[in-house]
């Protein structure tokens, strides 16, 4: 590699950084001996998170270009921004994916870019990069496309013939605040290649049922990212429409980036020294309370409270919300009404079910399953939990200040005493 390319490369991933919607569960490629580079293996793709086998992997993370025709007031790379601009050429980004992965530096690409002349003419580059690691470098790791808004249904279909997982960013969670701070943009413009890209995946799974060789269409589904603070919108505005995107058979992520304030000077922006780092978290619990414990969005975050707690996690402000559900008897109880219990996780709650068949359950046995005892005492019973100091004996508002009270800190052994060097 060239001085010059690598230059390209130090600004072009800087300009990437922005974007969180990068997962890596969900796809299989096996390397074949003498016949490949790269191996995708037990469901787990690439990228800079960790898998979920709780591996951190590595994902060479980068834009084709950070030029751009739109200039959406929250994104560092907007036309009107005075910043340091670069493009790479297919063949420069193919030759420093190659480069890295034979150095041992990444394990796949994590590629995007900034709209340049129209969004086709950014998608057909796109999808040529896939397509030359792909067919040329018989490259067999993991890649991630993101599929331009606006773009063609052919040129959409292209690039999942050869990428693992494609998304496209909504962005803002709200079409009037999408067209207040990004005028050139609207929804139909992000829906039309999810669309595609849904559909593409649904034909492609009735087509292995008939031809076994037939190629994959983006395995591991898509995955999209809004931008959380940047826009009035509220929790509950946001869940909702993730909840919508998680009933469609192909999104596997809603990623959640708080607004960094790249751009203080445009006065739609909000006025904030930091991004809002307890709200996305909070975002995401929520979002895992949606996939994997049963909850509803409107359950989360009801009219009442349309903001999550900052100060304690979804699941504890819900039962905290509702005594009447409580407390739940962890001999009896159902594996749906204990993935309610503030403490117990799905994992636990299994165990829980399995265990009880053998045995009754104490306060010990629950903490040798893995329960978090000092949120669940509040909300379970068994044999030595009976009455008296639940939630409804206590009330609410005397478990809230209990699990939140500051920790006191542990007096220090050696304070008074002389210390010698």
């Amino acid at each position: 590699m060239t001085e010059g390319t690598l230059e390209k490369l130090r600004i072009l991933a800087e300009s990437a950084k922005y974007d969180v919607s990068c997962s890596s569960s969900g796809t299989v490629r096996r390397g074949v001996k003498g016949d490949g580079i790269g191996n995708t293996v037990g469901g787990i793709g690439i990228c800079h998170s960790f898998a979920d086998d709780g591996r951190c992997i590595a994902l060479l993370k980068v834009m084709l270009t950070n030029y751009c025709m739109y200039d959406c007031a929250y994104c560092i790379n907007r036309r009107s921004n005075d910043i340091k601009r670069a493009t790479m050429s297919v063949s420069e980004v193919v030759e420093v994916t190659m480069e890295f992965y034979r150095r041992n530096y990444i394990e796949g690409l994590f590629l995007s870019s900034g709209v340049v002349r129209n969004p086709d003419y950014t998608m057909e580059r796109l999808a040529r990069v896939a397509q030359d690691l792909r067919t040329v470098h018989r490259f067999n790791g993991y890649i991630h496309l993101k599929s331009i808004p606006g773009a063609s249904r052919e040129l959409v279909n292209q690039a999942g013939l050869y990428a693992d997982r494609m998304s496209v960013n909504i962005e803002i969670p709200n079409e009037g605040s999408l067209k207040y701070l990004a005028p050139e943009k609207d929804f139909k413009s992000v829906y039309e290649p999810m669309g595609y890209i849904r559909q593409g995946v649904l034909e492609n799974t009735e087509d292995r049922r008939k031809f076994r060789n037939a190629p994959r269409f983006v395995p591991a589904g898509q995955s999209t990212q809004m931008i959380v603070g940047a826009s009035p919108e509220h929790d509950r505005d946001i869940l909702k429409l993730s909840s919508a995107l998680y009933a469609t058979p192909t999104m596997r992520r809603v990623y959640y980036s708080g607004y960094i304030p790249v751009n203080t000077y445009d006065s739609r922006l909000p006025v904030t020294k930091q991004p809002p780092l307890v709200r996305e978290n909070r975002l995401y619990q929520a979002d895992w309370l949606m996939r994997f414990y049963g909850f509803r969005a409107e359950e989360i975050a009801d009219e009442q409270t349309p903001r999550l707690d900052l100060d304690i996690d979804p699941k504890l402000a819900w039962a905290l919300r509702h005594p009447e559900f409580f407390p739940v008897d962890v001999n009896r109880a159902d594996y749906e009404a204990l993935l309610r219990v503030p403490g117990v996780g799905v994992k636990s709650a299994r165990l829980i079910v399995s265990s009880r068949r053998y045995r009754t359950l104490t306060m010990q046995s629950l903490r040798q399953i893995g329960v978090v005892m000092k949120k669940a005492q509040y909300f379970v019973r068994c044999r030595e939990l009976t009455t008296g100091q639940g939630v409804n004996e206590l009330r609410p508002e005397q478990v809230r200040r209990l699990l939140t009270a500051p920790k006191r800190q542990k007096p220090d052994k050696n304070e008074g005493q002389l210390t010698l060097f």
